[in-house]
Protein backbone atom coordinates (compact mmCIF):
# COMPACT_ATOMS: atom_id res chain seq x y z
CA UNK A 1 0.00 0.00 0.00
CA UNK A 2 2.36 1.92 0.95
CA UNK A 3 4.49 1.27 -2.01
CA UNK A 4 1.63 2.39 -4.27
CA UNK A 5 0.95 5.67 -2.52
CA UNK A 6 4.46 6.32 -3.29
CA UNK A 7 4.71 5.57 -6.95
CA UNK A 8 1.71 7.69 -7.18
CA UNK A 9 3.16 10.92 -5.62
CA UNK A 10 6.21 10.18 -8.26
CA UNK A 11 3.93 10.32 -10.78
CA UNK A 12 1.68 13.33 -9.80
CA UNK A 13 5.73 14.88 -9.12
CA UNK A 14 6.75 13.99 -12.51
CA UNK A 15 3.41 15.61 -14.05
CA UNK A 16 3.25 18.74 -12.14
CA UNK A 17 7.52 19.32 -12.77
CA UNK A 18 6.30 18.74 -16.71
CA UNK A 19 4.01 21.65 -15.95
CA UNK A 20 6.17 23.73 -14.54
CA UNK A 21 8.77 22.68 -17.42
CA UNK A 22 6.44 23.69 -20.10
CA UNK A 23 5.66 26.92 -17.96
CA UNK A 24 8.99 27.95 -17.91
CA UNK A 25 9.26 27.18 -21.94
CA UNK A 26 6.06 29.72 -22.54
CA UNK A 27 7.92 32.69 -20.09
CA UNK A 28 11.46 31.96 -21.79
CA UNK A 29 9.81 32.43 -25.15
CA UNK A 30 7.68 35.19 -24.23
CA UNK A 31 10.65 36.98 -23.36
CA UNK A 32 12.39 36.68 -25.95
CA UNK A 33 9.81 37.45 -28.15
CA UNK A 34 9.29 40.76 -26.32
CA UNK A 35 13.32 41.65 -26.85
CA UNK A 36 13.61 40.88 -30.58
CA UNK A 37 9.91 41.16 -31.52
CA UNK A 38 10.50 43.70 -34.89
CA UNK A 39 6.66 45.57 -34.11
CA UNK A 40 8.06 48.29 -32.24
CA UNK A 41 7.39 46.68 -29.10
CA UNK A 42 11.13 46.04 -28.60
CA UNK A 43 12.02 50.09 -29.10
CA UNK A 44 9.45 50.71 -25.70
CA UNK A 45 11.08 48.19 -24.07
CA UNK A 46 14.20 49.39 -25.06
CA UNK A 47 13.71 52.82 -23.92
CA UNK A 48 12.15 52.05 -20.38
CA UNK A 49 14.73 50.98 -18.07
CA UNK A 50 11.65 49.09 -15.69
CA UNK A 51 10.06 47.32 -18.96
CA UNK A 52 13.78 46.39 -20.16
CA UNK A 53 14.54 45.20 -16.63
CA UNK A 54 11.01 43.10 -16.46
CA UNK A 55 12.22 41.89 -20.04
CA UNK A 56 14.95 39.99 -18.81
CA UNK A 57 13.62 39.10 -15.32
CA UNK A 58 11.23 37.12 -17.56
CA UNK A 59 13.94 35.21 -19.76
CA UNK A 60 15.85 34.79 -16.40
CA UNK A 61 12.62 33.19 -14.85
CA UNK A 62 11.50 31.48 -17.54
CA UNK A 63 15.48 29.65 -17.43
CA UNK A 64 15.16 28.84 -14.45
CA UNK A 65 11.53 27.13 -14.56
CA UNK A 66 12.65 25.14 -17.58
CA UNK A 67 15.54 24.09 -15.67
CA UNK A 68 13.88 23.36 -12.33
CA UNK A 69 11.17 21.05 -14.24
CA UNK A 70 13.94 19.26 -15.84
CA UNK A 71 15.99 18.58 -12.55
CA UNK A 72 12.05 17.94 -10.50
CA UNK A 73 11.21 14.82 -13.66
CA UNK A 74 14.53 13.99 -12.83
CA UNK A 75 14.87 13.83 -9.18
CA UNK A 76 11.02 12.43 -8.97
CA UNK A 77 12.09 9.07 -11.45
CA UNK A 78 15.27 8.54 -9.78
CA UNK A 79 13.89 9.00 -6.20
CA UNK A 80 16.92 11.67 -5.37
CA UNK A 81 16.19 12.81 -2.00
CA UNK A 82 18.98 15.62 -2.53
CA UNK A 83 17.54 16.74 -6.13
CA UNK A 84 13.94 16.71 -4.36
CA UNK A 85 14.88 19.13 -0.88
CA UNK A 86 17.31 21.21 -3.83
CA UNK A 87 14.00 21.20 -6.05
CA UNK A 88 11.95 22.55 -3.46
CA UNK A 89 14.12 24.79 -1.97
CA UNK A 90 14.54 26.58 -5.44
CA UNK A 91 10.73 26.71 -6.54
CA UNK A 92 10.13 28.07 -3.08
CA UNK A 93 12.34 31.51 -3.59
CA UNK A 94 10.93 31.85 -7.10
CA UNK A 95 6.95 31.70 -6.31
CA UNK A 96 7.68 34.12 -3.47
CA UNK A 97 9.84 36.10 -6.46
CA UNK A 98 6.84 36.13 -8.57
CA UNK A 99 4.08 36.50 -5.53
CA UNK A 100 6.10 39.91 -4.76
CA UNK A 101 6.09 40.96 -8.30
CA UNK A 102 2.35 40.48 -9.03
CA UNK A 103 1.56 42.29 -5.44
CA UNK A 104 3.97 45.61 -6.93
CA UNK A 105 2.48 45.49 -10.44
CA UNK A 106 -1.11 45.64 -8.72
CA UNK A 107 0.39 48.72 -6.22
CA UNK A 108 1.89 50.39 -9.07
CA UNK A 109 -0.92 49.50 -11.52
CA UNK A 110 -1.88 53.08 -11.71
CA UNK A 111 1.29 54.61 -13.68
CA UNK A 112 -0.08 52.60 -16.73
CA UNK A 113 -2.86 55.25 -17.12
CA UNK A 114 -4.05 57.28 -19.51
CA UNK A 115 -3.31 60.50 -17.41
CA UNK A 116 0.18 59.19 -16.21
CA UNK A 117 1.25 58.87 -19.88
CA UNK A 118 -0.58 62.21 -21.58
CA UNK A 119 1.30 64.32 -18.63
CA UNK A 120 4.27 62.37 -19.31
CA UNK A 121 3.78 62.49 -23.20
CA UNK A 122 3.31 66.59 -22.93
CA UNK A 123 6.30 66.97 -20.51
CA UNK A 124 8.82 65.11 -22.32
CA UNK A 125 7.71 64.84 -26.32
CA UNK A 126 9.91 66.83 -28.33
CA UNK A 127 8.13 65.91 -31.56
CA UNK A 128 10.37 64.89 -34.18
CA UNK A 129 13.44 65.26 -32.31
CA UNK A 130 14.88 61.67 -32.92
CA UNK A 131 17.75 62.23 -30.96
CA UNK A 132 15.80 62.12 -27.76
CA UNK A 133 14.79 58.29 -27.05
CA UNK A 134 11.49 59.13 -25.64
CA UNK A 135 10.45 61.13 -28.77
CA UNK A 136 11.56 58.47 -30.53
CA UNK A 137 9.98 55.40 -28.91
CA UNK A 138 7.07 57.59 -28.97
CA UNK A 139 7.06 58.15 -32.93
CA UNK A 140 7.78 54.60 -33.39
CA UNK A 141 4.49 53.43 -31.48
CA UNK A 142 2.47 55.94 -33.67
CA UNK A 143 4.09 55.32 -36.54
CA UNK A 144 3.70 50.87 -35.78
CA UNK A 145 0.02 51.32 -34.20
CA UNK A 146 -1.24 54.00 -36.89
CA UNK A 147 -1.89 56.39 -33.98
CA UNK A 148 -1.69 60.17 -32.69
CA UNK A 149 -0.74 61.13 -29.13
CA UNK A 150 -2.17 59.22 -26.39
CA UNK A 151 -6.24 60.45 -26.86
CA UNK A 152 -5.87 61.65 -30.22
CA UNK A 153 -4.08 64.50 -31.90
CA UNK A 154 -5.25 67.38 -29.50
CA UNK A 155 -2.31 65.92 -27.44
CA UNK A 156 0.00 68.05 -29.06
CA UNK A 157 -1.49 71.12 -29.04
CA UNK A 158 0.41 71.93 -25.80
CA UNK A 159 3.43 71.07 -27.03
CA UNK A 160 5.99 73.50 -28.59
CA UNK A 161 7.45 72.94 -31.60
CA UNK A 162 11.35 72.52 -32.55
CA UNK A 163 13.39 75.67 -33.61
CA UNK A 164 13.37 76.50 -37.48
CA UNK A 165 9.76 74.23 -37.28
CA UNK A 166 6.40 75.61 -39.40
CA UNK A 167 3.78 76.85 -37.37
CA UNK A 168 1.39 75.10 -39.32
CA UNK A 169 2.68 71.63 -37.96
CA UNK A 170 0.36 71.01 -35.32
CA UNK A 171 0.82 67.15 -35.32
CA UNK A 172 4.11 65.36 -35.94
CA UNK A 173 4.60 63.77 -38.75
CA UNK A 174 4.48 60.19 -37.04
CA UNK A 175 0.75 61.31 -36.99
CA UNK A 176 0.62 61.09 -40.80
CA UNK A 177 -1.03 58.27 -42.59
CA UNK A 178 1.40 56.28 -44.41
CA UNK A 179 0.64 53.06 -47.24
CA UNK A 180 3.08 50.83 -44.57
CA UNK A 181 3.27 51.49 -41.37
CA UNK A 182 7.18 51.97 -40.21
CA UNK A 183 9.36 54.13 -40.95
CA UNK A 184 9.94 53.39 -44.40
CA UNK A 185 6.65 53.50 -45.33
CA UNK A 186 5.60 56.39 -47.88
CA UNK A 187 3.71 59.10 -46.79
CA UNK A 188 -0.55 59.32 -48.42
CA UNK A 189 0.07 63.12 -47.86
CA UNK A 190 2.53 64.45 -45.82
CA UNK A 191 2.16 68.13 -46.95
CA UNK A 192 -1.67 68.25 -46.41
CA UNK A 193 -1.47 66.08 -43.02
CA UNK A 194 1.25 69.03 -41.67
CA UNK A 195 -1.46 71.97 -42.21
CA UNK A 196 -4.55 69.77 -40.58
CA UNK A 197 -6.20 68.21 -43.16
CA UNK A 198 -7.65 65.18 -41.25
CA UNK A 199 -8.36 63.10 -44.21
CA UNK A 200 -4.56 62.31 -44.44
CA UNK A 201 -4.21 62.03 -39.90
CA UNK A 202 -4.49 59.35 -38.23
CA UNK A 203 -6.78 60.15 -35.63
CA UNK A 204 -7.31 57.72 -32.95
CA UNK A 205 -5.34 57.52 -29.56
CA UNK A 206 -2.58 55.23 -29.20
CA UNK A 207 -3.61 54.41 -25.61
CA UNK A 208 -6.77 53.02 -27.06
CA UNK A 209 -5.43 51.08 -29.91
CA UNK A 210 -2.70 49.31 -28.19
CA UNK A 211 -5.51 48.66 -24.99
CA UNK A 212 -7.25 46.90 -27.42
CA UNK A 213 -4.05 45.37 -29.44
CA UNK A 214 -2.83 43.74 -26.18
CA UNK A 215 -5.98 43.25 -24.16
CA UNK A 216 -6.26 39.73 -25.11
CA UNK A 217 -3.01 38.87 -24.12
CA UNK A 218 -3.04 40.55 -20.89
CA UNK A 219 -5.80 38.31 -20.13
CA UNK A 220 -3.65 35.38 -21.04
CA UNK A 221 -0.74 36.38 -19.30
CA UNK A 222 -2.68 37.24 -16.54
CA UNK A 223 -3.89 33.40 -16.58
CA UNK A 224 -0.64 32.21 -17.01
CA UNK A 225 0.90 33.72 -14.17
CA UNK A 226 -1.87 31.99 -11.94
CA UNK A 227 -2.03 28.91 -13.39
CA UNK A 228 2.40 28.76 -12.87
CA UNK A 229 2.02 29.59 -9.05
CA UNK A 230 -1.06 27.10 -8.70
CA UNK A 231 0.98 24.75 -10.37
CA UNK A 232 4.02 25.61 -8.50
CA UNK A 233 2.69 25.35 -5.04
CA UNK A 234 1.38 21.88 -5.70
CA UNK A 235 5.20 21.03 -7.04
CA UNK A 236 5.72 21.72 -3.75
CA UNK A 237 3.87 19.81 -1.61
CA UNK A 238 4.46 16.99 -3.82
CA UNK A 239 7.90 17.12 -3.25
CA UNK A 240 8.20 17.43 0.43
CA UNK A 241 5.80 14.64 0.49
CA UNK A 242 7.68 12.55 -2.04
CA UNK A 243 11.03 13.67 -0.09
CA UNK A 244 9.45 12.68 3.44
CA UNK A 245 8.40 9.14 1.83
CA UNK A 246 11.78 7.88 -0.03
CA UNK A 247 13.34 5.69 2.89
Amino acid sequence: MEGDCLSCMKYLMFLFNFFIFLGGACLLGLGIWVIVDPTGFREIVAANPLLFTGAYIMLAMGAMLFLLGFLGCCGAIRENKCLLLFFFMFILLIFLAELSAAILAFIFRENLTREFFTKELKKHYQRNNDTDVFSSTWNSVMITFACCGVNGPEDFEAIPHLPHSSSEKAIPEACCQRELQSREGMFVNKEDCLKGNERFQNRQGCYTVILNSFETYVYLAGALAIGVLAIELFAMIFAMCLFRGIQ
